[in-house]
């Protein structure tokens, strides 16, 4: 069963006389898109595992440069296709080292990327959909609304876009060794919830762990949802990347108001599914999102209740403090609380961790992309309005 929302993608195929953009397409779709220019079927394979390692593995965009192919084959690539990622509208680098990137797709529309330096690691958090269904209440992402889903390429062309900002692509005969990586990680934490764009966050991702190209482990690679419980069970199977789910409240009560997709399917059906989880197991656990509400969700009869909704699902439990933005209707629990609520989850034998807020100063936190973005666009029609502009 396919979970779809009413929304679009973007179609791949494009009009008359345009070219075709490879970023994107899995390996089968550039196989059939050389055979549909002209490249023998018995040649097509090899020729797309050689385009596939200079656009993924070095990073390169022209064809030209592709020296282990035949000029006249460059001349023909050239001429039907580009190797195009989407354009960095601007950059906002935070105190902290986090880097927020502004990003237009295909018909003007906007998301935002956030990449966090770490010891040891480089995490981006990357988006899926502009704007957002669910009306979380607690996320300012969520205010803004649904206007279509990323296409596989403009999800993976944001990584690509963020290993270029970190001149990232290995030096041309130079290898480029896991462990000497910026850019680490990947969260499907951004705009939208990637399993109500499946497909193309399955084909980027396939593409994104492929070993002859960006080449990121699977277990590098964490997908959070909301809650869509048929389609969960199909991650594991179909993405295979580690899980994590925006859980938030103990009760169905306060979960229906701060997730709303609780009430289609609420506390019980969701950890069943977790529960069935066919990636779940200790070494692989379940991470539980837990944004912390001064007096909505953050009692220590919340971090009992929570304690036992969890049972027999290898887990933990990331306790985020609220990251507040303009007009948000709740406020951060207090350090002493969060600090409280996190023993009774350690104390139960759940790793319990409090994110550290990151990139607040740029509104890079999470929950709070395109907010400052969207205000000061807002600011600027007032003013001109205001102008008789």
């Amino acid at each position: 069963m396919t979970i779809t929302q009413d929304v679009v993608t973007i179609p791949r195929k494009q009009p008359e006389g345009d070219k075709v953009n490879l970023v994107g397409l899995t390996r089968v779709q550039l196989r059939d898109a050389l055979i549909g220019v002209g490249t023998p079927e018995k040649k097509a394979k090899m020729r797309a595992s050689q385009i596939w390692q200079w656009i993924y593995q070095k990073g390169v965009r022209d064809f030209e440069s592709m020296t282990n192919l035949a000029k006249d084959f460059r001349a023909t690539l050239d001429e039907n296709f580009v190797v195009e990622v989407p354009e960095v509208v601007s950059k906002h680098v935070s105190t902290d080292g986090t880097r927020k990137y502004l990003v237009r797709i295909a018909g003007g529309h906007e998301v935002e990327t956030v990449y966090i330096p770490e010891e040891g690691r480089g995490t981006l958090c990357i988006s899926s959909q502009v704007g957002c269904t669910l009306t979380c209440s607690f996320c300012h992402t969520g205010t803004q609304r649904l206007v279509r889903n990323l296409t596989a390429g403009e999800i993976v062309g944001q990584v690509m876009l963020a290993r270029d900002d970190l001149d990232e692509w290995p030096e041309p005969g130079v290898p480029n060794p896991p462990e000497a990586r910026l850019l680490s990680n990947i969260v499907l934490m951004g705009m939208g919830e990637p399993l109500y764009n499946f497909e193309n966050v399955r084909d980027a991702m396939k593409i994104a762990m492929d070993p002859e190209g960006i080449s990121l482990s699977r277990r590098r690679i964490t997908l959070s949802t909301s809650g869509v419980v048929p389609e969960i069970a199909r991650t594991a199977d179909e993405i295979g990347c580690m899980l994590a789910v925006s859980f938030h409240a103990t009760t169905d009560e306060v979960r229906d108001k701060l997730v709303p997709i609780n009430k289609k399917w609420n506390i019980a059906e969701l950890l069943d599914a977790l529960r069935a989880y066919p990636k779940a197991s200790n070494s692989e656990r379940i991470t539980f999102e837990y944004v912390m509400l001064k007096g909505v969700n953050d009692s220590d009869e919340d971090a009992h209740r929570l304690v036992e909704l969890i049972k027999g699902i290898p887990a933990k439990i990331n306790l985020i403090p609220f990251n507040e933005w303009p007009g948000a209707p709740y406020e951060r629990s207090s350090g002493n609380r969060i600090r409280a609520f996190s023993d009774i989850v350690f104390n139960a034998g759940y790793a319990s961790p409090v994110r550290k807020p990151r990139g607040e100063d740029i509104m890079a936190a999470c929950g709070q992309l395109k907010s400052a973005t969207e205000r000061e666009r807002k600011s600027r029609k007032q003013i001109e309005s205001e102008a008789g502009m």
